[in-house]
C-alpha cells in the first residue's frame, strides 16, 4: 500500500474492498475452503471431492453451488460426470497464500 501523496480513488477503493469481502466471505466456510484447496491441485469430479473430503450430499451440492454463484469455480461435463476447477485468479492467489501459511508441512 502506498502511503505517499497519490490521490486515492475512493469509489474504486470501495468497489475493490467490496469484492475482497465477497471473496473472503465465500472462503470463510470450512467446507468451501476444503473444496477449493482440493481444486488448487487440479480439476476434480464431484465424486472425487465427496470421497476425498467426506462431505456428503446435499451439503456438497450446496457448497459447490455457492462457489459457482460467486464465480470461484467453473464446471465441465463429461457424460454423467461433472468436473470442477478454480475460475478465479484472486481466489487462487489467496488459496496459495493460505497454503503457505497454514498447510505447508514441517513449517507449523
Amino acid at each position: 500500500m502506498d502511503s505517499g501523496n497519490a490521490r486515492v480513488d475512493l469509489k474504486q477503493l470501495r468497489n475493490s474492498a467490496g469484492a475482497a469481502c465477497q471473496l473472503l466471505k465465500a472462503l470463510g466456510n470450512p467446507d468451501r475452503l476444503l473444496l477449493l484447496c482440493q481444486l488448487v491441485e487440479r480439476e476434480r469430479s464431484v465424486g472425487e471431492l465427496e470421497q476425498l473430503l467426506g462431505i456428503v450430499q446435499p451439503t456438497l451440492s450446496q457448497q459447490l453451488a455457492v462457489l459457482r454463484r460467486e464465480g470461484l469455480v467453473t464446471t465441465r461435463r463429461d457424460g454423467k460426470q461433472v468436473y470442477y476447477r478454480i475460475a478465479s485468479e484472486p481466489a487462487l492467489a489467496v488459496l496459495q497464500t493460505l497454503y503457505l501459511q497454514f498447510c505447508k508441512e514441517g513449517e507449523r
